[in-house]
């Protein structure tokens, strides 16, 4: 009987590669620009600066107050009180109406998931309603809900309802059966398999589907208010808009606008952001 023989281990010494040069490190201005903040700040200071150009070649404050004008708006609202005020007013009820319709979102889902009723129930809604405008339901609302955060609220969870419903689903069934079956064999069904397989795995689209129904919901509220105007004696940041309109304080208008737009980049940058750095971006499920 024969043995194999034992190769001898033996180590190569690799020499330096002192052809190659070292990379030098950026320089700051380039490692600056790498921050997406700082390149966002940029523009919206190149926007400011065209906007107060143009402000200032129009020559009328009543059609397109100067972007400084607007800012000295915008400080006398926010020292004053009134801004805020409209702006916490606007929030509650916008919460109240996208914590409903998200609710309402994930039960129709979990439904059409798990049932051939709820699959053709949540087609046949999505369908009819989705193409629907919210705010066109609102004189229903006021008929049905009368004057009163109610009517708001109806027209807020129409308005996230089937948009986020959508995307859910569209995630749901983007989930491998290798994973559906994974949860199967754990003894996991309906609502559990749902909970523990469908949702983390399709949590980008329930990402996705969440940032446009907050854009939708918060747009619908400012139109709503528009037209809707105050609530139980109370009007909101639409209504704000619309009054300072209606007394020609353009430079208030556009500060209400402002606001607009800044709780939209806060709410993006801030809630929806974190969450994708903390989970999807986290596991590796998004880039």
């Amino acid at each position: 009987m024969t043995t194999t023989p034992v190769r001898q281990e033996y180590e190569v010494q690799l020499e330096p590669l002192l052809s190659v040069p070292v990379e030098r490190q950026l320089p700051l201005a380039q490692r600056l620009w790498q921050h997406g903040w700082l390149r966002k700040t940029v523009i919206l200071l190149v926007i400011a600066a065209l906007w107060e150009g143009a402000a200032r070649y129009q020559g009328n404050d009543l059609l397109l107050p100067s972007f400084l004008q607007t800012a000295a708006a915008l400080w006398d609202g926010l020292i004053s009180g009134e801004l805020p005020a409209k702006v916490g007013v606007s929030l509650v009820i916008l919460l109240k109406g996208y914590v409903l319709g998200i609710a309402l979102a994930f039960g129709l889902t979990s439904l059409a998931v798990s049932t051939q009723l709820g699959r053709d129930l949540l087609g046949t809604l999505t369908s009819m309603f989705n193409p629907l405008p919210a705010i066109a339901l609102l004189p229903l609302a006021l008929l049905w809900f009368g004057l009163g955060d109610n009517s708001l609220i109806f027209v807020l969870v129409h308005s996230v309802l089937w948009a986020l419903a959508l995307n859910t689903y569209a995630g749901f069934l983007g989930v491998s059966e290798t994973l559906r079956m994974a949860g199967r064999n754990y003894g996991l069904k309906g609502l559990r398999l749902v909970l523990h397989i469908l949702v983390p795995a399709a949590l980008p689209s329930i990402l996705s589907g969440l940032k446009i129904g907050w854009a939708f919901a918060w747009r619908t509220l400012i139109a709503a208010e528009l037209v809707f105007g105050a609530s139980s004696g109370k009007g909101g940041l639409g209504w704000y808009i619309f009054q300072n309109r209606n007394e020609l304080y353009t430079d208030k208008v556009f500060a209400g606008l402002a606001v607009v737009i800044l709780i939209g980049l806060l709410v993006e940058g801030l809630v929806f952001n974190t969450l994708e750095r903390l989970t999807v971006r986290r596991w590796g499920m998004q880039r």
